[in-house]
């Protein structure tokens, strides 16, 4: 079969029992892969930056490069925890899970999962939780 794009996920318009076939299960895997390599390789540079780091003799320069470090490390935290969701995902898709609210086992929907490809709940589920913790921080 053609490989698909991701036009082709958004103009799917196919039977309910063909949602996530093989080729739509290999676009959202080539994407986590590619999403995968690319914040390892944002984690080696960020390690390299910081590796060659050196602290400025002014107090006002350091201040600047202290703040910049903290901000880099902020970001790499928010991208290891991304990358632990894809690494999960892609398991999701290894066993034949991926694509389905694990709430209701419907399915979470291409054009959602194209938006966000480590989502785990139809909008409707996540809408709901987020009520729930809205009613409980109330």
């Amino acid at each position: 079969m053609a490989k698909l794009t991701e036009q082709d996920i958004l103009n799917w318009n196919g039977p309910e029992e063909d949602y996530m076939n093989p080729d739509q299960l290999e676009f959202f895997r080539e994407l986590l892969i590619k999403l995968q390599d690319e914040l390892i390789d944002n984690a080696t540079t960020t390690t390299g930056h910081l590796k060659e780091h050196e602290s400025a003799p002014d107090p006002a320069d350091r201040a600047t490069q202290e703040e910049e470090y903290a901000l880099e490390l902020r970001t790499r935290d928010r991208e290891r925890k991304l990358l632990s969701k894809i690494q999960a995902s892609i398991r999701r898709i290894d066993e034949g899970e991926y694509g389905f609210c694990q709430d209701t086992g419907e399915p979470i929907g291409l054009k959602r999962l194209l938006a966000r490809p480590t989502a785990t709940l139809s909008v409707e589920a996540q809408e709901r939780r987020e009520q729930l913790k809205k009613q409980f921080a109330d």
